[in-house]
């Protein structure tokens, strides 16, 4: 159950993330602030690293493990990128919806190339969040 705790925490993180964002990136250009996260993502990640004494184990990882987290890397990069640009230009409360239809999309992506099964409550789950949306943008 662990898992669920980490995930409303993220959750939580990734809401602060926004609102911070919205108010820091008055004034500063969208790419720019994102590469001043992105320090701070970095030095965040590689201290816990060290912090949990992990760093040996980079050697262990594959090269279809290093393929995908530096597809993985990329991903991430565009879409902070695009995130911080919608967020310099658009409202918080706006921009904010569009980008959790990640969910969707992710579900949907996990059939495709992951071959996940979508159940009844899935389904329902993903057009209520995609009508949500739309009500809280239009």
């Amino acid at each position: 159950m662990m898992w669920a705790v980490f995930a409303f925490l993220s959750a939580v993180f990734a809401a602060l993330t926004s609102i911070l964002a919205k108010v820091g990136i008055e004034g500063v250009n969208s790419n720019l602030a994102t590469a001043v996260r992105t320090v701070v993502v970095l030095a965040m990640a590689w201290g816990m690293v060290f912090i949990t004494n992990t760093q040996d184990g980079i050697m262990d990882i594959s090269k279809k493990s290093w393929i995908f987290l530096i597809l993985s890397g990329l991903a991430t990069g565009a879409s902070w990128l695009c995130y911080y640009k919608a967020l310099q230009i658009g409202e918080a409360s706006k921009v904010v919806p569009i980008d959790k239809l990640s969910v969707v999309i992710t579900l949907i992506l996990a059939v495709i190339f992951l071959h996940e099964n979508m159940n009844t409550k899935s389904i329902l789950g993903s057009l209520l969040i995609t009508a949500g949306t739309l009500c809280m943008v239009l």
